[in-house]
């Protein structure tokens, strides 16, 4: 079974900003784009977030065409934003449980934080993201398996 393109997931919904503003999915479009999966309660979250934050902001210096989309497992819209404070990208509404629960399954999201990463046409490239940002920082990007091994061989 296939996954489902990233902006035909999204088509339905707009994402927010730190404004409160609604954002089109089509900002999305041509880059290479993570979903990050993460709550205000989980620890190992809370210790992940800083170095995504970190890596976000120096490809964004860059001009790296990436972005970062908040999912969030919170269970309250208090909690939601005050962990989305500390972020410096785009989220899913959290008023929009059905859709992150139907983004959750389609991508068998069993654990957080978890960072599902799309290349520019929305297709998924990977489920496992975190792993080489958190291990290679930006050097890994745009966090394909290719640009891993690459990181790996440089190291």
């Amino acid at each position: 079974m296939s996954k489902p393109n990233l902006y035909s997931l999204l088509e339905s919904t707009s994402l927010v900003n730190h404004s409160g503003e609604k954002i089109s999915v089509d900002t999305l479009k041509g880059k290479y784009c993570a979903l990050y999966f993460s709550a205000h309660w989980c620890p190992p979250c809370r210790g992940f977030t800083p170095v995504l934050a970190d890596v976000y902001n120096q490809l964004k210096k860059e001009n790296k065409e990436f972005e970062v989309v908040f999912v969030s497992s919170d269970s309250s819209d208090d909690a939601f934003n005050e962990y989305y404070g500390s972020m410096p990208w785009l989220a899913l509404p959290f008023s929009d449980r059905s859709l992150k629960n139907e983004i959750s399954q389609a991508f068998q999201i069993n654990g957080i934080p978890a960072l599902v990463l799309f290349n520019p046409e929305g297709e998924l490239e990977r489920t496992d993201a975190r792993g080489p940002v958190h291990q290679f920082r930006a050097a890994a990007y745009p966090f394909t398996r290719e640009a891993e091994k690459q990181a790996k061989e440089k190291k």
